[in-house]
C-alpha cells in the first residue's frame, strides 16, 4: 500500500467510525450492522476499520450554536455543505439538506465522502468528542463484512 493509499483508507475508516457514531432521531431506524452493510454497498467498505452509530435514524437535525444545523445520519452542516434558507451556504455538496432527511441515503453518503476528500474525519466535532484516538472495531463486530 502507497502512502497515498494508507492516509486515504484511514481517512475512510475514521469517517466510516464517525458516521457510525452519530446521534440521530426520527425516520429510517438502521440497525448497526445494517448500517454497516449500507455503507460498505455504497463503496465506503474502506471506512471499516474505526465505526459506530448512536440511534442510526435518517432524519435528525440538530440545532447548532452558532446558528447554523445539522442534517441527516452524517448530521451534515447547512454552513459549509448543504443548502437551507436558514444560514448563507458554500453548499460544497450541492444538494439541499432536505435530501439529507431521507430513508434513501444516497445522498448523505456522497456528501461525506465529499467532506472527507475535502477537510477529513476530524472536520467533524461529533468524531473529535466520540471517536477520535479510541479503538472502535467493536461497533461492526458481529456483522460479517
Amino acid at each position: 500500500m502507497t502512502r497515498g493509499s494508507t492516509e486515504e483508507h484511514i481517512v475512510k475508516s475514521q469517517l466510516l467510525a464517525f458516521i457510525l457514531l452519530v446521534g440521530v432521531a426520527n425516520a429510517k431506524h438502521f440497525t448497526r450492522c445494517e448500517l454497516a452493510r449500507t455503507l460498505q454497498a455504497a463503496g465506503m467498505d474502506g471506512y471499516f476499520k474505526r465505526n459506530t452509530a448512536s440511534s442510526y435514524n435518517s432524519q435528525t437535525t440538530t440545532r447548532n450554536s452558532d446558528g447554523s444545523t445539522s442534517y441527516g445520519i452524517f448530521q451534515i452542516n447547512n454552513r459549509r455543505w448543504c443548502s437551507s434558507d436558514q444560514v448563507p451556504s458554500y453548499n460544497s455538496c450541492r444538494i439541499s439538506c432536505s435530501q439529507l432527511l431521507t430513508d434513501d441515503i444516497t445522498a448523505d453518503i456522497e456528501c461525506a465522502k465529499t467532506i472527507a476528500n475535502q477537510q477529513s474525519i476530524l472536520f467533524w466535532p461529533g468524531w473529535q468528542a466520540n471517536c477520535q484516538a479510541r479503538e472502535l472495531g467493536q461497533y461492526i463486530a458481529g456483522c460479517e463484512l
